[in-house]
């Protein structure tokens, strides 16, 4: 009996391994033939990680911006916010194809990834605001980070899935470092 019940357990285990594995496969394929995989956006988690995810990659690497695309809802804006020339703080509105036409070809030609070392998370009812804290790195084997900032990220839970609403950051400088409680 014994024998039968380890042998059953044994089973359940690998046919769970494999699931998890094929899974996750499936996503990274998703990911290199530029498909949309709606099951990363059915958390909060996964939906930051998939926007951080699609937007980086080696030099020579193109992004999934059919993936990226469907983060959003209609009408959703990223916001850059910089200093011109005089030194005022200006911000930019772009839409996911505006952002794509003016830095997607920058981020393939350089080589980028963003990574998320820090998440502060509010919600009410069906809204959230995420302060991500991120740093950018030109390959994934940098040591040194070449940029900071925050990215604020407002999101929708419509029952079925996250939607990205806008997403509004600024780069750290020496005159505005992030302060401690958005760091790890």
């Amino acid at each position: 009996m014994k024998k039968i019940l380890l042998t059953i357990l044994i089973c359940l285990v690998t046919i769970t391994i494999k699931a998890q594995t094929e899974s996750k496969n499936e996503n990274i394929k998703a990911i290199i033939e530029h498909k949309v995989d709606s099951s990363l956006v059915l958390s909060l988690d996964s939906t930051i990680k998939t926007l951080y995810g699609v937007i980086s990659g080696e030099k020579g690497v193109e992004r999934n911006w059919k993936q990226f695309k469907y983060l959003f809802k209609p009408d959703a804006k990223l916001i850059p916010s910089i200093k011109d020339k005089e030194g005022v703080f200006k911000v930019r509105f772009l839409s996911p194809g505006d952002y794509i036409k003016s830095s997607g070809n920058w981020l393939v030609e350089n080589g980028f990834f963003e990574k998320e070392i820090h998440r502060k998370i509010e919600t009410f009812g069906n809204i959230t605001q995420v302060f991500s804290t991120y740093e950018s790195f030109k390959s994934e084997a940098d040591a040194e980070p070449f940029m900071r900032g925050i990215n604020s990220i407002q999101l929708l839970n419509d029952g079925k899935r996250w939607w990205i609403i806008n997403i509004y950051w600024t780069q750290e400088t020496p005159q505005n470092p992030i302060p401690k409680k958005y760091l790890k």
